[in-house]
């Protein structure tokens, strides 16, 4: 027996798996022949049949279609639907490049029959998204994990764009010394939330501007001194309380918000958000949040549909970003 033919079981199933599906049945001479043209191995009929068995037995969904028509892989670890998702994620990810994209595209393809990515494919669009460059990205994810794993602090090179009369991109690099403590994926971008060894507070560093990553001797410290979480970091509760990541100061915050954006607030406040009735068209909700830029910019866009009732220091942040905006297009009509 030749070391292919010890693997016919094996390739077999691979058949079944890519070729096959509900519309798609594949008999006995289909296999046979997919079997010598793809992995160029020869079969009996009855063996096809009997390795077919082996594979349900093992726990394949393997369905018989009919005498004549054959058999398919009726499930797989991976629904269509499961599928669609994944591709949606890593095509609106922008830190994930195209060229990245297109690989991780490809392997999903591993989980569905040929014929039922075709269909999805189609639907796939890569090339005009805003994409990033740095082929680096899934390297450094991974190395940070396992600082954070590992308790240790990182030596990282963090970089900025910065202003440049050429045309090429110019950035400014520092080394840094972190103490990792989570991996957060918000608004379309990935962050390492860690602390800045010279200091006692929680930073989030963009991980696509991360150039290098170096594991050092160093013992991370623990982020009970640095935060508010004590046994474990709860990664949900920071992101859902630094909007758009910037960093600040947790406050309680009041707001008031006509009834008619009650969808919108909760998704972007989080369907979990303590909201009460206020007069007949309006309803407040109170939050514990990061009073930050980032927190004016998403209530603003609302316009007048929310009012901050408290606290003040948020409130004179809307008004002074309020006239500092009408000063600007006052003063383009002069």
């Amino acid at each position: 027996m030749t070391a292919n033919s010890k693997l016919r079981l094996f390739y077999i199933r691979d058949i079944l798996s890519h070729y096959s599906d509900e519309e798609h049945p594949l008999n006995s001479t289909d296999i046979i022949s997919l079997l010598q043209s793809e992995y160029g191995v020869s079969c009996e009929r009855k063996t096809v049949y009997d390795c077919i068995e082996a594979i349900s037995d093992y726990g394949y969904d393997i369905i018989k279609a009919g005498t004549k028509k054959g058999f398919f892989m009726a499930s797989r670890e991976f629904e269509l639907p499961e599928i669609r998702v994944l591709i949606d994620a890593v095509q609106s990810a922008d830190f994930i490049s195209a060229k990245k994209s297109k690989a991780l595209l490809k392997k999903f393809g591993n989980y569905a029959s040929v014929y039922q990515y075709s269909k999805i494919e189609k639907q796939v669009y890569i090339e005009n998204r805003n994409k990033r460059n740095n082929e680096s990205l899934f390297y450094t994810i991974n190395e940070l994990h396992d600082a954070i794993i590992a308790k240790k602090q990182v030596k990282i090179i963090y970089r900025k764009r910065k202003i440049s009369d050429d045309i090429k991109p110019h950035y400014e690099e520092k080394e840094l010394i972190i103490n990792p403590y989570c991996l957060i994926w918000s608004d379309d971008h990935y962050y390492l939330v860690g602390n800045h060894a010279k200091y006692d507070n929680l930073i989030h560093l963009r991980i696509d501007r991360i150039k290098s990553v170096t594991l050092t001797e160093g013992r991370a410290r623990h982020f009970s001194e640095v935060s508010p979480y004590k046994t474990s970091f709860d990664a949900a509760d920071y992101s859902n309380k630094h909007l758009s990541m910037f960093s600040g100061d947790i406050k309680p915050v009041e707001l008031i918000c006509k009834n008619e954006i009650i969808e919108e607030f909760l998704d972007e406040f989080g369907e979990k958000t303590k909201i009460f009735p206020h007069g007949n068209d309006s309803f407040s909700a109170r939050l514990n949040l990061a009073v930050t830029p980032g927190l004016v910019s998403k209530i603003m866009q609302y316009g007048d549909n929310i009012t901050v009732r408290t606290p003040n220091e948020l409130r004179n942040m809307i008004i002074d970003k309020s006239k500092s905006i009408l000063q600007v297009y006052d003063s383009e009509k002069r």
